[in-house]
Order: structure tokens, then C-alpha cells, then sequence
């Protein structure tokens, strides 16, 4: 079998856009001291996120700064952490860490890769 690399990281924070959506941005503003970069925002479900949710990507690099941080200042907000392989099913349902409540994904939205044998 083929070895996955992880090329990178995604930290998917979720919110309600009606109750916590300050939080969110507080959470947002101390993600950008770091070497990340900021996705939109998005109140309504995108993709396989049922919630309202942003997301930050960083390399393997910032992943021990950033997801410490994260553990000690979510606020309260669910947020998803996971690899990016190129396997978007397995990275956000194999291979992916909560901090919070686990939400549920819409998995039909993630395509699931193979790995091929060499």
C-alpha cells in the first residue's frame, strides 16, 4: 500500500451564528497571531459541515503551536481537527481529533480515496 503523507492540517471551528458568533471571532483573532491561513466564514452548511463553521489551515509545522492554543482557548466551540492527505473522507472521519462536542458530518459529501497497492 501506498504511505499517506499529510501535507497540511485543517482546524474546522463551528459556531452559531445567532449565539456565539463574538466567540468564534475571538477564537479567529488569536488564530491569526499564528501561521495560519483563514478560511470565510460560513453560517450556512457547506460541504460536509452541517454547522456553521471557518477554518484555519496550517503546515505539520505549526500543528504542536496551534492545536495546544486551540485546546485552551475554543471558548467553548466544537472544533475539528484534521490531516490533509487527499483522502477527505478518511481525514475527517479516521483520522480527524475533536476538542468539544463531536458534531455530525455529512459523510455523502466526502469522496473516499483508495490507497493503491505498490
Amino acid at each position: 500500500m501506498a504511505e499517506r503523507v499529510i501535507k497540511g492540517y485543517h482546524a474546522h471551528i463551528y459556531y452559531d451564528p445567532a449565539k456565539t458568533r463574538d466567540a468564534a471571532a475571538r477564537v479567529r483573532a488569536g488564530l491569526a497571531n499564528f501561521e495560519v491561513q483563514l478560511g470565510r466564514w460560513h453560517d450556512e452548511p457547506v460541504g460536509p459541515h452541517l454547522d456553521a463553521m471557518y477554518q484555519a489551515v496550517f503546515t505539520p509545522a505549526e500543528f504542536g503551536k496551534i492545536v495546544p492554543w486551540l485546546m485552551l482557548h475554543r471558548e467553548g466551540l466544537s472544533v475539528l481537527v484534521h490531516p490533509s492527505t487527499g483522502d477527505g473522507y478518511g481525514d475527517h472521519l479516521e483520522r480527524s481529533l475533536w476538542l468539544g462536542e463531536k458534531l455530525k458530518l455529512n459523510e455523502s459529501a466526502l469522496r473516499r480515496v483508495e490507497q493503491a497497492n505498490v
